[in-house]
């Protein structure tokens, strides 16, 4: 079983940096993790991934300005954020993709990340 607690969000303005991390119950070695958000009125989109052999993807919107990375002994993923902007502002989830390794999917409570101009 994988609980996801996500952490680190907060009211920033334009041009900082916030790092975001994502804390698991359970052990993820197994797991792809990844990082998505959801700005009001949008769609859930995708961030950033990272398989569990640590080669990484990224949004075009976040390239060059987003890290993510993830310490398995820790269970804990964490997506490094700088240059941000307003329009980063979402609500940010925490994403463990057991799809294929038929395990199930599972999604942390969010964290809100909130960039003023």
């Amino acid at each position: 079983q994988v609980q996801l607690v996500e952490s680190g969000g907060g009211l920033v303005q334009a041009g900082g940096s916030l790092r975001l991390s994502c804390a698991s119950s359970g052990s993820i070695f197994v797991y792809g993790m990844g990082w998505y958000r959801q700005a009001p009125g949008k769609q859930r989109e995708l961030v950033a991934l990272i398989t569990r052999w640590g080669s990484t993807n990224y949004a075009d919107s976040v390239k060059g300005r987003f890290t993510i990375s993830r310490d398995n002994a820790k269970n804990t993923v964490y997506l490094q954020m700088n240059s941000l902007k307003p329009e980063d502002t979402a609500v940010y989830y925490c994403n463990a993709d057991g799809s294929t390794i038929r395990l199930p999917n599972y999604w942390g409570q969010g964290t809100q990340v909130t960039v003023s101009s």
